[in-house]
């Protein structure tokens, strides 16, 4: 172990370039323990066996807290074994205690990227640019090099939604993998696949705008309309939409123009037009 390329003993003189300037090229794990910890002997060999697993893709600090009670002291170190993870020069999760292996795997992998994660977002830049052919031969090649990757699941998903596939989507998001069920692509990819739904067997924008003038309380056709708007990227005449949908007819569809201005929300992901939307409907509600 001592002789492994993936690990560090750090000091107090040595933190600042191993784990602050270092944690900006890959993932810093730094284990905080001491001697007479015995969750610390047990986690040891652990982390070493990860650390020659992953292969330099993340580096493993060890810090004997007994030696350097500043550092401890610096990071809040109240327990043993504690183990931060360092990215871009700061501590972004931690654990504490000695967790089982498949436990600690998952807690790296969260944060550290995979081989095949390249792969998947090449294929997330052609899915963009109406390529899906190319997007389904990059996917088949990460799950062929890696078919552990939780994140091809999402790709999968991805390309159903662009296929226009949308009931398999929408069957396919929510057998997701936990972990990914939270992240922005998918709360994202939740709120399009929402809107798309809404426009199987809607009339063409300009239609719904010719039933809007002769009748500005036809509910339907302004959430249809809104999905239009949504789906081709107009975000503020979609919201605006909504929010006059809302006042008026709060009880269309089960409060789907309140739903809809939130999944709007999740897929801009925040700014100046989600802040001051956002800022309308409470008042609207309130």
């Amino acid at each position: 172990m001592a002789d492994s390329p993936y690990i560090v003993t750090v000091t107090a003189e040595n933190f600042q370039s191993v784990v602050l300037e270092g944690s900006f090229e890959r993932p810093v794990l730094v284990d905080f323990w001491a001697d007479w910890c015995a969750p610390c002997r047990m986690l040891m060999p652990i982390l070493a066996n990860l650390a020659a697993e992953y292969r330099g893709r993340f580096i493993l600090a060890k810090v004997n807290t007994e030696e350097q009670q500043a550092l401890a002291a610096e990071f809040g170190i109240r327990s043993l074994p504690t183990v931060q993870l360092f990215k871009s020069g700061r501590p972004v999760d931690q654990f504490m205690g000695a967790l089982p292996e498949s436990q600690i795997r998952e807690f790296l992998d969260r944060h550290i990227p995979r081989a095949s994660d390249g792969l998947l977002a090449q294929a997330q830049g052609l899915l963009v640019a109406g390529d899906l052919a190319g997007a389904r031969a990059l996917i088949d090649r990460a799950r062929e090099a890696d078919p552990e990757n939780a994140r091809l699941a999402l790709a999968e998903l991805q390309l159903l939604a662009a296929q226009g596939e949308i009931a398999e989507a929408q069957a396919a998001i929510d057998k997701l993998p936990i972990e990914l069920a939270g992240e922005p692509e998918v709360l994202a990819l939740r709120g399009q696949l929402r809107f798309a739904t809404a426009l199987e067997d809607a009339p063409p924008e300009p239609d719904l705008i010719a039933r809007l003038s002769d009748d500005p309380k036809d509910s339907l056709a302004r959430y249809q309309l809104a999905a239009h708007q949504v789906l081709r990227g107009d975000y503020a005449s979609a919201l605006e939409n909504l929010l006059t949908l809302m006042k008026r007819d709060r009880a269309f569809q089960e409060d789907a123009a309140r739903k809809g201005m939130l999944a709007i929300f999740d897929l801009l992901g925040g700014g100046d037009l989600v802040a001051g939307y956002r800022a309308k409907m409470m008042n609207a509600l309130y």
